[in-house]
């Protein structure tokens, strides 16, 4: 039986989605193909990934915004770059599925 899941790997695989993908391997063609079937369809988690990383983006670039007029630009760069890399992480979760959902069996 598996131990319960710790807080930091509940939070890990709420916000991160590298775990659900496993790596194609060389060589043989049934493993790479199996690898491939299974990521194509973990892939239809990836558009609940983009959501919550859309709003939280929304989220710190809204208040860094908010910030940037108000407080001293100090104060306000925290926020923007934390909606900066959650833009990043969005833009990287919709490129791996539209790259997953791209292929095709053959």
């Amino acid at each position: 039986m598996n131990a319960p899941a710790t807080f930091s790997e509940l939070f890990y695989r709420y916000w991160f989605f590298g775990w659900m993908f496993v790596p194609v391997p060389p060589g043989d063609p049934f493993d790479r193909d199996a690898a491939r079937r299974l990521n194509r369809a973990r892939a239809r988690w990836l558009p609940v990934y983009m959501r919550r990383w859309t709003v939280l983006a929304g989220v710190c670039l809204g208040i860094g915004g908010t910030m940037w007029g108000v407080l001293p630009a100090a104060l306000a760069l925290p926020c923007i770059a934390c909606g900066l890399f959650a833009v990043m992480v969005d833009v990287v979760a919709l490129a791996t599925w539209v790259g997953l959902r791209a292929t095709r069996t053959r």
